[in-house]
């Protein structure tokens, strides 16, 4: 006897309401599950019933909100006593859980960060466009909006403090010639201490903080306690370290008559699609920082929307970075309950005002002018790729413009190590997030004999049989009235891709259609295939190719797709074959197996640094002991006999 599954509570009214009865008018969080008991949305209010009760009133008509309500079969609430700690609740389960339905900022690295991993001995400080990509401990600054003075800061902060340089170190046992110039304290030797190297990073730091002021007087301070002490060398450097923190504010445009006031500014400009949110970061009456968000304008009110960007941002940084005063363009929908949190946060009192006149106004409209500069381009950026997905659409007679494209790509050297990639474009940009590496399992794939169609169909088997299990459930993978994805498993929701794209020509495009009529998903996956040479698309069941120009945009788009997903497709190939090269050579020791390789490569990073090392620095490494050290030495360094000499 088959169980009836119960309905979403969108559709089954008196469950609804008696849910809604047992949720009380107490501030807390609330998260919804769906039928798999996944968690789709975590938020927080000050009134948990009206809160709840307002997305089922039918009030809210956005896509994205109707899409989440059709899952919803439970709502949960956690309790908390004040408003305040229903925010940080909310930001710790979000961090946890990452719910699908609480992306508001998008992910399309267009703005950079600066990353210092605190989770290092020796911290490395570097550029990204990946965040949150390490772990827990590491620190994220930004978004930056100016990529090229993030760039010409760091720099100089290189120049003005003695750091590491380099990400691996160029020689095994001695200093690099950045250490002999004081450009760097000797990292990869270990000369300085992960104590004493944590500290000169954490004047970094205060830099990217917006806290040059505070650490100029710090530095001021050391400089006249060495003086004193007579200690004239050390006393000199802190002078040049002071004078190039003066420097790096000397191109400073932008500053207020106080220059006392510490303040944050936000405003935002939005179309029907993209809402692009400026942050100005005022220190001391000057500009430090100038960040930038782009948001999805469907997720709410501009008031709404200003109020997330400003509860993500100061869920990631340091209480000593958060202003005493926050100015915003709109008023914020819950800015007391922020405004509590951050207060808690800092250790005193912070200000969220929405000033309607005078300086502090002034600033906000040219914030906002700023803003409109930034959509401006995301616009001229977004009509681009539009008329390109419209192109494309025309030109293989698509019922809708692709958002989600797939491209695959094989890479090998005559069989050996051969892989696959798999480039994702979302709206005509590529989504990296999406990327993944395939290693080809075929076994009739081997060094000598390599089968390119045999290695799609594998990966394509591999990318869809998922899907094809949901189908035979009856899930139905693509909505009549969306064409976009539809499922009761959330994580798939934007897993399924509009158009497929093959590198390759007929061969490759038959043996992925073969593959898809196996996995009865024919129908579902709009499939193409790009040859290289002349640039032709070709369709399932046609033999000739589509009248197309290489040089329109639709084609344009394809052909960035290919190119993308060749080049990771050929890095993987070559990581994986450069690991192959470094094991091979190890293989051949007799009793090294793969576990005691990674660690011989872990600790001298190379085949050639191992073989100069002593049985002795080979014995020291973690499950290697003295004889098959001495095996591995004796390896490296065998012992010819040398022809005897004749004698009488």
């Amino acid at each position: 006897m088959t169980s009836i599954q119960p309905l979403p509570l969108v559709k089954d009214p008196e469950r609804l309401e008696a849910r809604l009865r047992e949720i009380p008018a107490e501030p807390g969080v609330y998260y919804m599950r769906d039928a798999s008991e996944h968690i789709l949305y975590i938020g927080k209010s000050k009134r948990l019933r009206s809160r709840v009760r307002s997305y089922f009133n039918g009030h809210d008509t956005r896509p994205r909100i109707a899409l989440m309500l059709r899952q919803v079969m439970d709502v949960e609430f956690i309790v908390t006593d004040t408003e305040a700690e229903a925010l940080a609740l909310e930001a710790n389960l979000i961090r946890q859980h990452q719910p699908h339905f609480n992306v508001l900022l998008k992910d399309d690295k267009k703005y950079p960060y600066l990353c210092i991993t605190w989770s290092e001995d020796y911290p490395r400080i570097f550029i990204t466009r990946k965040r949150r990509m390490g772990r827990e401990k590491d620190r994220y600054y930004g978004p930056y909006v100016d990529t090229r003075l993030l760039r010409t800061t760091l720099h100089l902060v290189k120049r003005i403090f003695p750091l590491r340089q380099r990400p691996q170190p160029l020689f095994k046992d001695r200093p690099c010639l950045n250490y002999d110039i004081g450009r760097c304290p000797g990292v990869c030797q270990a000369v300085i201490t992960p104590d004493e190297y944590r500290k000169t990073v954490q004047k970094v730091a205060m830099v990217f903080q917006g806290r040059s002021g505070e650490l100029v007087e710090i530095l001021t301070n050391q400089m006249e306690q060495a003086a004193e002490a007579l200690n004239f060398e050390v006393a000199a450097r802190i002078r040049d370290q002071i004078v190039g923190l003066k420097t790096l504010g000397a191109d400073q445009k932008v500053s207020l008559p106080n220059d006392t006031v510490s303040q944050d500014a936000i405003a935002l400009a939005a179309d029907e699609q993209h809402a692009c949110v400026q942050l100005f970061q005022i220190r001391a009456g000057r500009l430090v920082g100038r960040l930038g968000f782009i948001a999805d304008a469907q997720s709410g009110e501009p008031g709404a929307i200003l109020q997330r960007v400003l509860e993500e941002h100061f869920q990631t940084v340091d209480p000593v970075e958060i202003p005493a005063e926050i100015l915003v363009q709109h008023a914020l929908p819950e800015a007391e309950m922020l405004a509590e949190f951050l207060s808690q946060s800092k250790g005193r009192k912070v200000a969220i005002l929405a000033p309607q006149r005078q300086t502090k106004a002034e600033l906000i409209e040219m914030v906002e002018r700023n803003a409109e500069y930034e959509l401006a381009r995301t616009q001229r950026s977004a009509d681009r790729n539009t008329q390109a997905m419209q192109d494309l659409a025309e030109l293989l007679d698509l019922p809708d413009v692709p958002r989600r494209i797939e491209g695959y790509d094989i890479s090998h050297i005559q069989g050996s190590d051969a892989v696959a990639s798999q480039v994702v474009f979302v709206d005509g940009l590529p989504a990296k997030q999406h990327y993944r590496h395939y290693k080809i399992k075929n076994p009739t794939v081997t060094s000598g004999h390599s089968d390119d169609f045999a290695s799609m169909a594998e990966v394509i088997r591999r990318r869809f049989r998922k899907f094809a299990a949901l189908k035979e459930k009856g899930e139905q993978l693509r909505s009549e009235e969306t064409d976009s994805p539809l499922t009761s498993h959330a994580a798939l929701l934007t897993d399924f891709p509009d158009l497929v794209m093959i590198d390759g020509g007929k061969g490759q495009l038959s043996a992925v259609v073969a593959v898809l009529r196996e996995l009865n998903l024919l129908e579902d996956v709009r499939v193409i295939s790009l040859a290289k040479q002349r640039e032709e698309i070709f369709l399932p069941g046609e033999s000739f190719p589509v009248e197309s120009d290489a040089e329109q945009p639709g084609v344009q788009l394809l052909r960035r797709l290919r190119d993308e997903a060749h080049r990771f497709a050929v890095s993987f190939h070559r990581q994986q074959r450069s690991a192959r090269m470094r094991r091979s050579r190890l293989d051949e020791i007799p009793g090294l197996g793969h576990h005691r390789q990674k660690q011989l490569l872990a600790t001298f990073r190379s085949i050639d640094y191992l073989r100069e090392a002593s049985p002795a620095q080979i014995a020291a490494v973690p499950g290697i002991g003295s004889r098959l050290a001495q095996q591995i030495y004796d390896y490296f360094h065998p012992v010819y006999d040398a022809d005897p000499i004749a004698s009488d």
